[in-house]
């Protein structure tokens, strides 16, 4: 009975240093040491490089958003090209002025279209958004609620009235929405949390992270030709959205049956990108006024319907050694 008492005290003791001390693991470390397989994508890297000179203003995280999100010109914030319609588009009714555009590009298309030279009218797939990733012990630390935005607007030095505060108040409320139908979602305000939500959604750690890659700046919209199609993954995964925040917030979800392809093309220009796409195969739950099936002219349940993402989101998914070690 001793002997039984001793275990049971050391494997509590153990449990509870092993949590203390992930709790003071940096960013960085807290992702090699849950995701040890996994290498990290090129837009967390960025997110995470802070340099020394501005640690500073992250300790007084007032000076997050002046430093980061404000570093960029007023004339800058339209290469800000926010994905809330990414999600909402697949569960709301399409807006009249969405369906009276010309669409000279193609948000939405059908998985068969993801072959060896197909020709697609794109915008860029490079995004502008430098908001920092920041340690979870910070953000924990920051009010986060639509009944604490004047809080929250003050502790930016926000104008309640300007552009800034109208994005933070639309992604708080996008974050307190609930999930739509056949959805599982998560509003990721740290790294730490978007690795523990990942982990505990896709049951393993043995995960593959991608993202898409995109050579250099490009014009809005050009004609891009497809020159290799590779699948990634085939079934359960989560894409996590970089949206509009003082620090780098990421809306993560999880919209089912779906599967991901990395497909390379070339644009007119010459530009090269490697561009993830998630195709979603199970949409007979959706919304059939929603926007992809207006557009394409389907209905729910059809055929399978695939989007881009921008070059700072992530998808991520099981790696095969996972899937095989399940069967």
């Amino acid at each position: 009975m001793e002997l039984h008492h001793q275990y049971y005290f050391f494997t509590l003791f153990s449990v509870i240093f092993v949590v203390s001390h992930a709790a003071n693991l940096s960013p960085e470390v807290y992702w090699r040491v849950k995701l040890p397989n996994t290498p990290m994508p090129t837009p967390i890297k960025d997110a995470l490089h802070i340099s020394e000179n501005e640690l500073h203003k992250v300790r007084q995280p007032w000076g997050v958003f002046s430093s980061w999100y404000q570093a960029a010109p007023e004339n800058e914030l339209h290469k800000v090209r926010q994905p809330w319609g990414v999600f909402s588009s697949w569960y709301n009714d399409a807006a009249k002025k969405d369906l009276n555009d010309n669409h000279p590009m193609t948000p939405y298309f059908f998985e068969t279209d993801l072959h060896q030279g197909k020709k697609m009218n794109l915008q860029s797939l490079k995004n502008y958004n430098p908001a920092p990733i920041l340690p979870r012990k910070v953000v924990d630390s920051i009010a986060f609620s639509s009944d604490k935005i004047e809080e929250i607007l003050n502790h930016f030095s926000v104008d309640k009235d300007s552009e800034r505060a109208k994005d933070i108040k639309k992604t708080i409320k996008m974050c307190e929405e609930p999930a739509g139908n056949g959805e599982v979602k998560h509003c990721a305000t740290s790294l730490e949390s978007m690795v523990d939500f990942t982990l505990s959604h896709l049951g393993t750690n043995n995960i593959i992270a991608i993202s898409t890659e995109v050579e250099k700046e490009t014009p809005e919209v050009q004609t891009y030709t497809i020159e290799k199609v590779e699948e990634k993954a085939n079934g359960k995964g989560v894409v996590c959205h970089k949206v509009a925040y003082p620090y780098a917030l990421h809306f993560c979800h999880d919209v089912g049956s779906s599967r991901t392809f990395m497909v390379s093309m070339v644009g007119a220009d010459g530009t090269k990108v490697n561009a993830v796409s998630v195709c979603h195969e199970d949409t007979a739950s959706m919304n059939p006024k929603a926007l992809p099936f207006q557009l394409l002219n389907v209905k729910p349940g059809d055929k399978p319907i695939c989007h881009f993402t921008l070059d700072d989101q992530i998808a991520l998914f099981p790696s095969q050694n996972a899937l095989a070690e399940n069967k």
